[in-house]
């Protein structure tokens, strides 16, 4: 029964390898042995001549011109980064600068590898729709050279039935760009918390600061420290340890002529450096109105941790690193209101496990409530969520997703007490969706993964990724959805 539920779309979406932005690029820094080839080259396109370095410069312009939005602009930027090399820059003539930003940078396909792992919510312009439709936001998971990951977006149109139409993503594409952000000193205090890091200089740094404070503030009050405190043999590396928790947390925002398809979050601090994944989107509504949240993964090549994004319209994003024991591993997916006055997500906090945390007065996560634990043979490695919990009548629905032999992931459902979200009322009995034929072949063979779906005219609409190389759509009735999970009420012990 389980495997009849869920029906397929015709349509999907592949990597599109004309999906590209400008990067810095540093000869011979990407090297197994890292000696910078940019003193060498920056002196060799300073002995062109006028007319070659013109020449080669409107020849830079024709190929990659129409591919990028204000390509002169990247190129100052470019040239500006590198510039310390130059030992008489301002000698250099505006257009050889230019050309040397221009030899500084190179084009990067940010889906070449891979589109998968994404999440649907409500679209912010919801104008010029017919009867039964509804305009959604999906996120995707878009991997590119070197399995580096960024967060793209698609629009798509659901309704009427079950008709989907996904809009043109062709387009120039942008990369959002740090601007100021209003920190929070709760939150530099669970980070300072977390990495054990509490002296006389953090507690007279706190002290200092208001709730919300600017870079400027900061700044200030780091000068304004006693001298006997810096002096200290712990002061200089509790001065880095403030600067690099209280940069954690950014923000980035688009220009307003940018269509949401056009717009790439790309990673803008260290911890974000090998790739930011998995983000799961919901539409959080509160007394203040509707906010959109998404949790994703940072990796650095080394490490993984939690962050958490806000905007109110899809175009300023504001990210803060989530804390606390239920914010650790991957696989964190917010509730789309609060329950009973708390701030609830889903988590997989010992890397196997579905569990429920709770957010503290201290904006720190806790340790949390277990949920659901491997229990059927399609799910026994591990199992976790895909995505935030969706809000019906009979319940919260939980879609999570299992691991089985040969590394097989499957999605499955679950059902939440709608006041008591730590009991689990009901379980879909076996998958509801598997890998198929079509499905088990890409960059991660065997695998369909969603980071969350929603409910529109009383159909699922479920987007997930196929093995990691393209992303497909499921639609299943909801009605019949619960019906079958209530025939299989949750085991014994279950009730949290």
């Amino acid at each position: 029964m389980t495997g009849t539920l869920a029906i397929r779309q015709d349509l999907t979406l592949s990597p599109d390898p004309r999906r590209v932005i400008v990067k810095l690029f540093v000869p011979g820094e990407d090297a197994a042995v890292a000696r910078t080839r940019a003193q060498a080259l920056i002196d060799r396109v300073a002995q062109l001549d006028d007319e070659e370095t013109g020449r080669l410069l409107r020849d830079t312009f024709h190929r990659f011109g129409a591919r990028h939005r204000d390509l002169d602009a990247t190129f100052h930027h470019h040239y500006d980064l590198v510039r310390h090399r130059i030992a008489r820059a301002r000698d250099l003539s505006p257009t050889t600068r230019l050309l040397v930003g221009a030899y500084f940078s190179h084009e990067y396909a940010v889906e070449a590898a891979a589109l998968c792992n994404p999440s649907m919510v409500a679209h912010p312009d919801q104008t010029d729709l017919g009867a039964g439709q509804l305009r959604v936001a999906v996120s995707l998971r878009q991997i590119g050279e070197g399995h580096l990951s960024s967060i793209g977006f698609a629009t798509a149109v659901l309704g009427p039935g079950r008709r989907l139409t996904v809009a043109d993503r062709s387009g120039r594409l942008a990369v959002g760009q740090r601007v100021g952000v209003r920190h929070r000193r709760d939150l530099l205090a669970a980070g300072l918390a977390e990495e054990a890091c509490d002296n006389e200089i953090t507690a007279t740094v706190l002290d200092a600061l208001p709730d919300r404070y600017d870079e400027a503030t900061f700044e200030r009050v780091l000068g304004n420290l006693p001298p006997d405190l810096l002096s200290r043999r712990a002061g200089l590396g509790t001065l880095e340890q403030l600067r690099r928790t209280n940069a954690a947390s950014y923000a980035t925002t688009f220009p307003a002529d940018t269509a949401l398809h056009e717009r790439v979050l790309w990673p803008a601090t260290p911890a974000e450096s090998n790739g930011l994944e998995d983000a799961r989107f919901v539409r959080f509504v509160d007394e203040s109105g509707p906010v959109y949240r998404a949790t994703y993964t940072a990796y650095d090549g080394r490490r993984i941790t939690a962050r958490v994004l806000a905007s109110r319209d899809l175009r300023r994003f504001e990210i803060t690193p989530m804390r606390g024991p239920g914010a650790r591993n991957k696989g964190i997916a917010l509730f789309p209101r609060t329950v009973a006055g708390r701030h609830l997500a889903l988590c997989r906090a010992d890397g196997e496990t579905i569990g429920l945390t709770c957010l503290d007065g201290e904006n720190r996560w806790k340790p949390p409530v277990p949920l659901h634990a491997p229990r059927d043979s399609w799910e026994l490695i591990q199992v976790g969520n895909c995505g935030s919990p969706i809000e019906t009548d009979a319940g919260w629905l939980v879609l999570t997703h299992g691991v089985g032999p040969m590394r097989r992931y499957a999605i499955g459902a679950l059902l939440l007490d709608l006041h008591r979200p730590e009991r689990v009322v009901a379980q879909l009995p076996g998958a509801l969706l598997s890998p198929d034929k079509a499905d088990r072949d890409g960059y991660v063979p065997n695998v369909v993964y969603s980071c969350g779906g929603l409910v529109h005219a009383g159909e699922l609409w479920l987007p997930y990724g196929a093995s990691d190389a393209r992303v497909g759509f499921a639609t299943v009735p909801v009605a019949a959805l619960i019906a079958a999970m209530m025939e299989s009420p949750a085991p014994d012990g279950r009730d949290g």
